[in-house]
């Protein structure tokens, strides 16, 4: 007997339990005999082109011998129908008698998978989050949400669990994934308490308050292997010795003085950790800055987009909320294109610096709040903000500085109607589409917080999404601002073996560091900055514990 994959077996939304399995034999060419095992992969829709929408599956076969090979021989060229592949992960073997612990800086979705795969090998990982723990971290955010509190040192962007924790949960990505690394990521989580439908979706999600118990429940995890954290433990230097021309990691101080030896360190920061990339910056860590975006957050109805996805089908069950993806090339030679659309959720308030507003998009696992909203950006790059690594952090905070003060302070952000955006007028009301925004948002003209080519791309932009989902440029549609902290501002330059290309013993990683984008791949990448670590300690020299 041998497994098989199947690819795209396409079936009506409203199909018999059976009608799978029969689609899968007639797609093999074999009898119901010549089956012997079956199980879902994934499920996904396809509403292209379509009057109704249609369930796309990928299911796993078990085929008897001969079948299977006369399968594999008649669909050779066929990528539909291969080998299934074996997806479970090996594991780092078990970490080398004395090795020193290995420090993780930051508890995001890479430094958490990072030492979680550590721990699992017997590495006991230390890991040094410079936030609170995830349940102080949620009171802190509401407090700016509802009160216009910032706490610098916890909120979205610092603390357990990472940026990603205040967000849609998303568990999906586009990066190259060889490995199935992500299929380890998606299998821890349902351990920590995750939906196991996370395994079979298309575009898995868990939403905050899910999210919330799961990094809590894996921390207990990292801990019950030997691993250890330190809460409100900010890096604020390193220690690096050179010795003819090579430099290595030789400790890191933190925010309270002490230093800690550290040899290796995997570094995942998260893409807002601006102070730790000046402080790598200054100490001669290699770096270079990269493109980043900048826009708005809209808001419609999610009804509205529900109908222009699902047509008749909307309000399926099985589809839930519906979500989309648009680009739109400008005529300025600019890319405008959604990013981090969150079906059913709210517009929140992301800053991690005083005077400054930023947003970002969250969602709950229902999904069932009454707006749709995605970030609008549109793409720059380091010519737009020449002046090194770290231009593009006061490129950032130049434009969210604005959006303060366009705000009205209190953190309130700056709204703009569609309508009126694209008429070049600030707006004085709004309209039926109310902004989920909290602390509050102050209607004004965003041109006043954008550069003018973003402000030209996006004017261009909507009306063409609007192309593709009917009322996507309705008057009342709104617009907050500023959108900013899409991905890291830099990359820190790594080599083949993980480390810093200068600095021996930094393992950079993960969105802060410029190598991922969002949970998924973040998680990823904390893997294989693990098994980095794990390498370079099992060619080191012993230590006692």
């Amino acid at each position: 007997m041998t497994w098989l994959r199947i690819n795209e077996l396409r079936l009506p939304l409203d199909h018999a339990p059976e009608a799978l399995r029969e689609a899968a034999l007639a797609r093999l060419g074999i009898g119901p005999d010549e089956l012997l095992g079956f199980s879902l992969f994934r499920r996904g829709w396809d509403a292209r082109g379509r009057a109704r929408v249609r369930l796309v599956h990928t299911v796993d076969v078990d085929v008897a011998e001969p079948a299977a090979r006369r399968v594999l021989a008649e669909h050779a060229n066929d990528r539909g129908i291969v080998p299934r592949p074996d997806m479970r992960y090996p594991g780092l073997g078990h970490a080398p008698a004395g090795a020193p612990r290995p420090i993780v800086v930051g508890a995001g979705p890479c430094g958490l998978l990072a030492a979680l795969v550590l721990a699992q090998a017997g590495f006991r990982p230390l890991i040094l989050e410079r936030g609170r723990v995830v349940r102080e971290r949620t009171r802190d955010t509401w407090a700016l949400w509802r009160r216009g509190v910032l706490t610098a040192e916890s909120n979205v962007q610092f603390g357990e669990g990472g940026a990603g924790t205040f967000s849609d949960g998303k568990l999906y990505s586009g990066v190259s994934d060889p490995r199935h690394l992500g299929r380890k990521v998606l299998e821890e989580f349902v351990r920590a308490g995750a939906p196991e439908e996370i395994l079979v979706s298309a575009k898995p999600h868990i939403g905050t308050f899910r999210l919330v118990s799961m990094v809590e429940k894996m921390r207990a995890t990292i801990e019950a292997l030997g691993g250890e954290y330190r809460f409100a433990s900010r890096v604020d230097d390193l220690v690096i010795e050179t010795t003819g021309g090579a430099r290595r990691l030789r400790g890191l101080v933190l925010a309270d003085g002490e230093t800690l030896p550290a040899e290796h360190v995997v570094l995942a920061p998260g893409h807002s950790a601006r102070d730790l990339f000046a402080t790598l910056h200054a100490r001669g860590v290699a770096m270079q800055a990269k493109p980043l975006s900048i826009g708005v957050r809209i808001e419609h109805p999610q009804g509205m987009i529900d109908r222009a996805r699902f047509g008749a089908d909307a309000g399926n069950p099985l589809l839930g909320a519906a979500d989309y993806k648009l680009v739109h090339h400008a005529s300025n030679g600019r890319g405008v294109y959604s990013f981090c659309m969150c079906p059913g959720g709210t517009v929140v308030a992301a800053t991690s610096e005083a005077g400054r507003v930023v947003t970002n998009g969250m969602s709950q696992y229902s999904r069932n709040e009454r707006n749709a909203n995605a970030a609008i950006v549109v793409g720059i790059t380091p010519a737009d903000y020449p002046g090194g690594p770290l231009a593009g952090i006061a490129f950032q905070r130049h434009w969210e500085s604005l959006a303060f003060a366009a705000g009205g302070g209190l953190y309130r952000a700056p709204a703009q109607l569609v309508g009126d955006f694209l008429a070049g007028r600030a707006s004085a009301a709004l309209g039926d589409v109310v902004p989920s925004y909290r602390p509050g948002v102050t209607p004004t003209d965003l041109a006043a917080c954008l550069p003018g080519f973003a402000v030209a791309a996006i004017r261009e932009a909507l009306p063409a999404f609007a192309g593709r989902i009917p009322g996507f440029d309705r008057a009342d549609a709104v617009m907050t601002g500023v959108e900013t902290r899409t991905s890291s501002p830099l990359r820190i330059l790594r080599g083949e073996d993980g480390q810093s290309i200068n600095t021996a013993g930094l393992f950079p990683a993960g969105e802060g560091a410029g190598f991922a984008g969002g949970i998924l791949s973040a998680g990823i990448d904390g893997i294989r900055a693990a098994e980095a670590v794990a390498a370079a300690m099992s060619r080191a020299p012993a230590r006692a514990a």
